[in-house]
């Protein structure tokens, strides 16, 4: 038994090499199952989604094999699968991550959050709103990661001055539990020093004695729990708020980007998707899934007492909520005045938002239309604004330098400056997008898109709304256990065939498939948020999944109620596109011929 147990060690040790050598082993069928281009392709699909899943290899090297496989497999010359990563889309999403490398090296997110906490209030109910609104505002702009990374000390400390240690109380607490089940088993019981005179009185006005105890021990252990619950919807709401704020805007979370950088492969003449549109249409969204998050947490972990809401707080959490705003007061202030350069940063980041919000916002003409159609997109602005950031000076200029001969000749420091940026840009972010993008057009080139879209005619009879719902619960269970980014890339290009066959418009499927990435709640394992969070040693696993099923279940139909209200007018989503019947048309033509080909195929599988 002990040799078998060894055995299953190594083996669990080595797991990555043999995921690495066996899977292409193990996918060899689908070369011989199906037309050579279209089976090809496939196979390379399906071996990036093992490698993604089983984390073989790291995310962004396992997005870099479409440029090894698709040239070697014939499936796409590799002069067109290297532009794939490098597309516009990936420098919009590039100029997003440079200015939040400049906003947290002059400490602004930091301001911003302890300002917003400073005016919602130090009651847990308000604070945990205060940390889900923090933590979702700059997960829009920032990477859902860091976001969570910041906010989690912050609370941290929050939490102590309300509560104090929370090891050392839940000693005490175990230590009191022992010593009452001590006295308990001893018949005995003990008394304060200062009173223990009170011993020879009568038996009468001991027992009143025994139960005042008995009750203030009781209220001990529900103050104690109360503090435990408070403590871990804290931890609880960052990662969640993180993972709905990052789907608000475009370049909040890398699946957004992709369903833009796939939708201008598959569907080139579609125009309707950009930073402004897709504001308008998640914004409301975010806000609405994250008051319905607020008020399912704040009830089940005790923020909001529905029975005892009238009834008066304690002097102890009067004093505790005192302690808690002066250490928010205090963190504040060690922050200092309002530096120069935080003010520039501020006024580039409105300047961001507003451009890329107005370049094109569909409902007025926006300003890009004072240039030629087709020449400026997102990517030229974001790109143009993170530009300036790298030569704008840090501190205010000052005219009577030039003047002053005996002013020191110091160079002048940028508000960002490379070296920061190489440091902080995650790359491989822009690697694994790059990735997808080859995927989407090696699908398209070699026709296996097609060919998926024929295997889909049994789902012609669904109606579409069922449709988004089912769609969006099978991508959000999948998403728990998978990379959003690996499951959006696999299953967006199945999504637009869908759509085709169903005659709604490809929007009307993939942008449900594309948010319901970003809903996973449940496991400690779904998304790095909730592993910091679930690393902090307060939660456990029955936490996140009690509370993030219902999260996932208001997710699902909170984006259904969206699909099918307001982003029918901003997306019309009501008819059946023109860019889209292109697509469609031009893909019937090589359906009939590989329908052919491949009957006697699909009939041995």
């Amino acid at each position: 038994m002990a040799a078998l147990g060894a055995l299953v060690k190594k083996v669990w040790s080595v797991r990555r090499v043999l995921v690495l050598l066996c899977a292409p082993l193990a996918l060899v069928p689908v070369l011989l199952s199906l037309p050579p281009k279209e089976g090809r392709c496939l196979y390379v699909i399906l071996l990036m989604a093992l490698y993604w899943c089983t984390e073989a290899l790291p995310l962004a090297v396992t997005a870099l094999l479409p440029i090894v496989l698709f040239p070697f497999l014939g499936i796409l010359p590799s002069s067109k699968v290297c532009p794939q990563y490098f597309l516009d889309t990936n420098f919009l999403f590039l100029s997003g991550l440079i200015m939040a490398s400049a906003i947290e090296e002059w400490n602004l997110h930091r301001r911003i959050a302890l300002r917003v906490l400073m005016l919602v209030g130090v009651q847990p109910a308000r604070l945990i709103l205060g940390m889900m609104l923090t933590t979702s505002f700059l997960s829009m702009w920032l990477s859902n990661t860091a976001s969570t990374a910041m906010m989690l000390p912050i609370a941290n400390a929050i939490l102590k001055s309300l509560f104090g240690e929370k090891n050392t109380s839940k000693d005490m607490n175990r230590e009191n539990e022992e010593n009452q089940a001590s006295l308990q088993q001893n018949k005995l019981y003990t008394v304060p020093t200062e009173m223990q005179f009170l011993a020879s009185t009568e038996d009468k006005d001991l027992t009143e004695e025994k139960e005042v105890t008995s009750d203030a021990l009781s209220d001990l252990k529900k103050e104690e729990e109360y503090k435990t619950n408070i403590w871990k919807g804290f931890l609880i709401s960052i990662p969640y708020a993180a993972s709905i704020g990052g789907t608000a805007t475009l370049t909040g979370t890398a699946p957004n980007l992709i369903l833009l950088g796939q939708l201008k492969s598959y569907f080139p003449e579609c125009d309707v998707v950009n930073f402004g549109s897709w504001f308008m249409f998640a914004f409301p969204l975010m806000l609405i899934f994250l008051l319905m998050g607020w008020l399912w947490i704040s009830i089940l972990y005790g923020g909001i007492n529905l029975r005892g809401w009238k009834a008066k707080k304690s002097n102890l959490r009067v004093d505790a909520e005192a302690r808690a705003r002066e250490v928010i007061k205090e963190d504040y202030q060690k922050l200092g005045p309002t530096k120069f350069a935080e003010q520039a940063i501020f006024f580039f980041f409105c300047v961001f938002a507003i451009m890329l919000f107005s370049r094109d916002p569909k409902f007025i003409p926006g300003w890009a239309s004072l240039f030629a159609p087709g020449f400026i997109s997102d990517a030229v602005t974001g790109i143009t604004i993170v530009i300036i950031l790298f030569f704008f000076p840090s501190e205010k200029p000052s005219f009577r330098w030039w003047f002053d001969l005996k002013a020191p000749n110091t160079e002048m420091q940028p508000l960002l400056t490379w070296r920061k940026a190489q440091e902080t840009v995650p790359w491989n972010i822009i690697l694994l997008l790059g990735g997808g993008f080859a995927m989407a057009k090696g699908c398209e080139e070699s026709g296996l898109s097609v060919w998926i879209g024929g295997r889909l005619h049994p789902l012609e009879g669904v109606p579409p709304p069922v449709a988004v719902i089912l769609i969006t619960i099978v991508i959000a269970l999948f998403t728990e256990f998978a990379s959003n980014t690996a499951t959006i890339i696999i299953f967006l290009p199945v999504l637009a065939e869908l759509a085709i066959r169903l005659k709604v418009n490809p929007l009307y499927l993939m942008i449900p498939g594309t948010i319901g990435c970003s809903y996973a709640f449940m496991l400690p394992v779904s998304t790095p948020p909730n592993s910091i969070a679930f690393s902090s040693g307060h939660l456990m696993v029955k936490d996140m999944a009690k509370t993030g099923l219902l999260m996932n279940v208001m997710g699902v139909l909170l984006l259904s109620l969206a699909m099918n209200t307001w982003a029918k007018s901003i997306f019309q989503l009501g008819t059946f596109p023109a860019w889209a019947n292109i697509h469609a048309e031009n893909a019937t033509t090589p359906l009939t011929a590989v329908e052919n080909v491949t009957l006697s195929a699909l009939n041995k599988i």
